[in-house]
């Protein structure tokens, strides 16, 4: 009799909150953005891969709010921080001139959050470089992939902590 109440329960709620404890912590600090060229249009497409919990505590944190990536209620507000803070650590330089990055949105997809930018038109890219600090302000063992495509071939990067920029076309 007494064995048995060292066994571990089982219960629905035990389970739920398990795993509600594995989506609030993770080792992994992990950013993936895609760039793709569109020689139709110029422009640099970018999306943005990166864990909810992670950004909106660097939301809170970076704008002294409590953020929620999830809420439909407060997804025009979210989107407007989230302008802000792509503002403040993603740029790109075209040709060697700081191009206009504009910011088209976000979604929610799983346990990450999809953020979308576009640059403005570039005539003739020939090197591209990056400056990527996303969540450095809040992980010291930040890791930011970036693949980019132009003209049909892919290139990668990774920028580990503390090395914000790459050149990714040249």
């Amino acid at each position: 009799y007494l064995f048995l109440s060292f066994l571990p329960s089982f219960s629905v709620n035990s389970d739920r909150e398990a795993e509600n404890k594995a989506k609030a912590w993770h080792p992994l600090h992990l950013s993936s953005m895609d760039l793709a060229y569109t020689s139709k249009g110029g422009t640099i497409e970018i999306s943005c891969r990166l864990f909810t919990d992670d950004l909106e505590k660097a939301l809170s944190q970076q704008f002294k709010v409590n953020a929620d990536l999830s809420a439909p209620e407060k997804h025009k507000a979210m989107d407007e921080l989230l302008k802000k803070y792509m503002a403040m650590h993603f740029k790109l330089q075209a040709n060697g001139k700081v191009i206009q990055l504009n910011y088209l949105g976000f979604e929610k997809d799983r346990e990450a959050v999809m953020v979308y930018v576009e640059s403005v038109p570039v005539k003739s890219l020939s090197k591209l470089s990056v400056h990527n600090s996303l969540m450095y302000d809040l992980f010291d063992d930040q890791t930011n992939l970036m693949h980019m495509t132009y003209n049909g071939n892919r290139k990668s990067s990774k920028l580990d902590y503390p090395k914000t920029d790459a050149m990714i076309l040249n």
